[in-house]
């Protein structure tokens, strides 16, 4: 395509009918280029639109793709199970292996004056319910009085050894801010706290149903065994 400024060397006395240049791309480009030349200019001004030089063939709409990839950018996750985490050891984990399962999430430190209580009772509850379909999440997370200053070995080491854990404990995770991981920003999403949908501290807490749904959210204070009637519920036993 020519651009407005072009310098085109043409016979001189020699005029090109207007019919001929604005006829079609085809005309316009074999009438004038096919003459002998000499210098001269040929004046913007005479140059065909646009519109009548571009070829004709209209092309393809991508509306419906670009709507359909839009849609599922936009659609928001329903379950808990449609998320994929790392644990403590780096490895994926899908968390839809855990269908069927009620499921308690916890963000823990290990520095918090609420870990040994929480480390404590999570440990007991666990035991009292994982053969009846119970899994504890727990997620370590820095941002609450950089309370988790470890790493994942460290962590794992703390909990294992010190309150033998022996539920999942997964990498260490932001909870709250544009960092969040997405599990949390779903948990928060789906229920969100008394003053805003942040966490507030650590240990807080929340309850999944076997369908992956968050059911409940508690606050840090709120024991794990002090839950436990509502866990029973979930899990269907008396």
């Amino acid at each position: 395509m020519l651009c407005s400024s072009a310098r085109i060397l043409i016979r001189k006395n020699f005029s090109i009918p207007k019919q001929t240049l604005f006829a079609s791309p085809k005309i316009y480009s074999s009438s004038l280029f096919s003459q002998p030349i000499k210098r001269g200019f040929l004046r913007p001004s005479s140059f065909p639109p646009i519109h009548h030089r571009i070829n004709s063939t209209k092309t393809p709409s991508l509306g419906l793709r670009s709507d359909r990839t839009m849609a599922s950018q936009s659609e928001k996750p329903t379950s808990v199970h449609e998320f994929t985490v790392k644990d403590a050891r780096g490895n994926d984990v899908d968390l839809s292996s855990y269908k069927g399962k009620v499921l308690l999430i916890v963000n823990v430190a290990s520095q918090c004056g609420l870990t040994n209580s929480n480390y404590t009772e999570l440990s007991q509850i666990y035991e009292k319910y994982k053969n009846q379909g119970l899994e504890i999440l727990a997620f370590p997370c820095n941002q609450f009085g950089a309370q988790e200053p470890g790493d994942n070995e460290q962590i794992l080491e703390f909990a294992c050894t010190r309150f033998k854990a022996e539920y999942p404990i997964f990498d260490k995770v932001e909870v709250n801010g544009s960092n969040a991981a997405p599990l949390y920003k779903y948990l928060k999403s789906s229920k969100g706290g008394l003053f805003g949908d942040n966490i507030k501290w650590n240990f807080s807490k929340f309850l999944v149903d076997k369908e992956g749904k968050v059911v409940d959210r508690y606050a840090p204070t709120t024991s794990p065994l002090g839950i436990e009637k509502d866990v029973k519920k979930l899990l269907g036993v008396e």
